[in-house]
């Protein structure tokens, strides 16, 4: 069973997608983390995200065994991940190693915001997860916080509209819900609520 799980920063799809792997028994890949490892080793290396052939070339050079968690889940790498993300040769070297990962043997769930568009269309459950733009600064900004950023939910609020304009309006690739994808809008729902909404959801469309 393959799952698409769609959806702007701060939704709630990353922990969503997470659990539907643990109850499916299904292989995640959160392909967020790639594009904020490139981000980060553009950064790390003195260079500009909005530098196409700087992007692409470490977009070339991932190893994802080397990707450092904490180093790609700050602000900045969230906002320079947004910028390598719209440079066509960035998305390019990164698909073929998500849909490697999307059409292993026995299926496999992955959030982003391209997967039931372009990575895996064929995907038999596809999730649009979304909620208000408040819900969502707030939850990232409690995130940031909790991480240690010297961040305030104006700034948040500010990058994460940013951070939407520019993801629904590059011209490869856009942030957009699947025709045939189910929206679950998370604006009200505590994390079990979504959780279970999304589990539901998903037992629905096996049936």
């Amino acid at each position: 069973m393959l799952i698409a799980v769609d959806g702007p920063l701060a939704s709630g799809k990353g922990t969503i997608a997470r659990a539907l792997a643990a109850r499916f028994g299904l292989p995640h890949l959160d392909t967020g983390t790639l594009y904020r490892a490139v981000a980060v080793a553009v950064l790390e290396a003195g260079g500009n995200p909005r530098d196409a052939g700087a992007a692409e070339a470490a977009a070339r050079a991932l190893d994802l065994s080397d990707i450092d968690e904490a180093a790609i889940r700050t602000a900045g790498a969230g906002a320079a991940a947004s910028i390598v993300s719209a440079h066509p040769g960035v998305r390019a070297a990164l698909k073929a190693l998500q849909q490697d990962f999307a059409r292993q043997p026995g299926g496999a769930v992955l959030d982003g915001r391209d997967i039931g568009t372009v990575i895996a269309p064929e995907a038999d459950v596809k999730l649009y997860v979304t909620a208000s733009a408040e819900v969502r600064a707030s939850r990232r900004w409690s995130e940031l916080v909790g991480r240690g950023d010297d961040i305030t939910l104006d700034q948040v609020m500010s990058q994460l509209l940013e951070r939407d304009g520019r993801d629904a309006a590059r011209a490869d690739a856009p942030l957009m819900k699947a025709d045939d994808a189910i929206e679950l809008d998370t604006s009200d729902m505590n994390e079990a609520e979504a959780i279970a909404a999304a589990i539901a959801i998903v037992e629905t469309r096996r049936a």
